[in-house]
């Protein structure tokens, strides 16, 4: 597998930042994907989205599965069309769900079958399976392996044979995916907080040889400390000249250590789910924007981010919003916080350009204690 071309403009350290480019855009990197989980950013439009400076966004596969169902994403135009993105999609194949969803499973080697949280039916989701959802009838541009993701903590010998299920799965995505020029299949590093499995997963998904390479099974509850220290001991396994993607992370100061420590993309669902409960991201860490404090406070959220919700909303407004239960509440802290990511991530790349991250990082955890 070749994948879609990426150059690498900068190097700082382990950083790295440049340019996925795919059949409908660039990708800058670091990258930061806003989660579109049922083919919709929470409380935003495409336009809103595309306004912070998003070059991707994420789907799901399993959500998508359930409602409206592939077969009719597919009739429909798939999710590009649907949505009105016209972006890069990546769609997460699954796997989350096979942890987060334990109650409403069975797991076997072949596959995962789901009971429905909707309406209780049943959906098969195997490799193959996952293939055909993602590529054909989703149409992602960037699609993911189905993979077995455990909760941590876990016994190793519970996070091995994920991890070694992971791997066979990964075989047989790649197989099913064939050769696309338009679309790239990413693998996903599994083995928990273990060095050793971490190491196993990594040699064995480079050797079969994919177009981008994930680290899954993290924020996971393991904690900021040892996921970082997982990182330092996974990414020397994977190559250069390939896109690392960090799966569900997560908060900024998770974002800006990763970073350092050499991954270029990164998703979650925090800054829409934050925005919806009323809790705003800006330099000095996250804010409740119902605490009384900010009643009568008329600064703006951040006017140095170019977006009407950071930049031209008092933050008594949006105090008020929320306590009036008002739903335009919720759209501005969710796009503000979309917004105060993708500038995070365009200072990450400044900063890596420039040879002058190690100065950001410290600048930026000495901010996040203010």
């Amino acid at each position: 597998m070749s994948g879609f071309p990426f150059e690498i403009h900068a190097r700082d350290g382990a950083a790295r930042t440049g340019i996925l480019k795919t059949p409908r855009g660039d990708i800058r990197t670091p990258a930061f994907m806003p989660v579109g989980t049922a083919g919709t950013v929470k409380a935003l439009t495409v336009d809103q989205v595309a306004s912070t400076g998003a070059d991707i966004i994420l789907g799901n596969t399993y959500h998508l599965m359930l409602r409206p169902g592939g077969e009719r994403m597919q009739k429909l135009g798939g999710l590009h069309r649907f949505m009105r993105w016209v972006r890069p999609i990546l769609t997460d194949s699954g796997g989350y769900q096979v942890m987060s969803l334990s109650q409403l499973r069975k797991l076997d080697a072949d596959g995962v079958t789901f009971r429905s949280h909707i309406d209780g039916g049943e959906h098969r989701l195997t490799p193959e399976r996952a293939m055909q959802l993602q590529a054909d009838q989703i149409g992602a541009d960037i699609i993911m392996q189905l993979d077995e993701c455990p909760a941590l903590p876990a016994p190793r010998e519970t996070v091995e044979k994920a991890m070694r299920l992971s791997l066979d799965w990964a075989g047989r995505c790649k197989r099913a995916f064939g050769t696309r020029d338009a679309q790239n299949l990413f693998a996903i590093v599994q083995g928990g907080v273990d060095p050793e499995l971490r190491r196993i997963s990594a040699e064995a998904l480079v050797a079969e040889g994919f177009d981008g390479y994930a680290i899954g099974g993290l924020a996971v509850g393991e904690g900021h400390e040892a996921m970082l220290a997982t990182l330092e001991v996974t990414t020397p396994f994977l190559p250069q000249d390939r896109p690392r993607y960090l799966m569900g992370v997560g908060k900024p100061i998770d974002i800006v250590e990763s970073v350092a420590r050499g991954v270029d993309m990164f998703d979650c669902v925090l800054p829409t789910r934050a925005g919806r409960h009323g809790q705003a991201w800006i330099e000095s860490g996250s804010i409740n924007i119902t605490n009384a404090r900010f009643a009568e406070d008329t600064s703006p959220l951040d006017e140095s981010i170019d977006c009407p919700a950071s930049r031209d909303y008092s933050k008594a407004y949006l105090h008020h919003l929320f306590k009036a239960g008002e739903l335009l509440g919720q759209v501005l802290l969710s796009w503000h916080n979309i917004a105060y990511y993708q500038s995070l991530m365009q200072r990450l790349r400044v900063a890596i350009a420039a040879g002058q991250l190690q100065d950001f990082r410290e600048q930026f955890r000495a901010s996040q204690r203010a």
